[in-house]
């Protein structure tokens, strides 16, 4: 398998550190190339999650706040690298809560349990101890809304091509 130079030098030799694009992204590869770094994707996310990656191109920035899936970024993608339609998933990511976990280390903290709307991150008893958090990855939207308030930055979200996701789904208004 090759590799870009600019894998290699990052250390990313299986291209796994790309930074988190815009939800409905086309491919990493896809993106780079057709990606015209015009900067409307970013000037319209009400979010303003969205901020200028590696080489100027659109990334994540979940330590900003959290992604409603509101599509604007999409809306506005002149060379269609942003494609959104009724239906699709905007993206497969998951999560993993490190040790740095207040509750882990048994500090009564559900600051991420409390700000996942989807549910997807319960707190699980446990005798003697701190409840713990437990995250129900087929409930991750991967919006990140659990990142930003974690007080020792525990949370880590990343791609996962790999994750079979629920579709996304949008309610329309007739």
């Amino acid at each position: 398998m090759a590799i870009s130079r600019n894998k290699f030098l990052r250390g990313d030799i299986r291209g796994t550190r790309a930074p988190l694009r815009p939800p409905w992204a086309v491919s990493e590869a896809e993106f780079v190339e057709l990606c015209s770094r015009c900067d409307d994707c970013l000037r319209n996310c009400p979010e303003h999650i969205l901020v200028r990656g590696p080489s100027g191109f659109p990334a994540v920035d979940f330590s900003r706040g959290a992604c409603t899936f509101c599509h604007a970024c999409a809306d506005v993608c002149r060379p269609g690298v942003l494609y959104y339609e009724v239906g699709l998933i905007p993206w497969h990511m998951s999560l993993q809560i490190s040790d740095a976990c207040l509750a882990r280390q048994g500090v009564m903290c559900q600051v991420c349990a409390e700000q996942c709307g989807e549910q997807a991150i319960t707190m699980r008893p446990q005798p003697g101890w701190v409840p713990a958090p437990e995250i129900n990855i087929e409930r991750c939207t991967g919006c990140g809304a659990c990142y930003r308030p974690c007080p020792t930055h525990a949370i880590q979200i990343y791609r996962d091509p790999d994750r079979h996701q629920p579709k996304f789904t949008e309610e329309i208004s007739e």
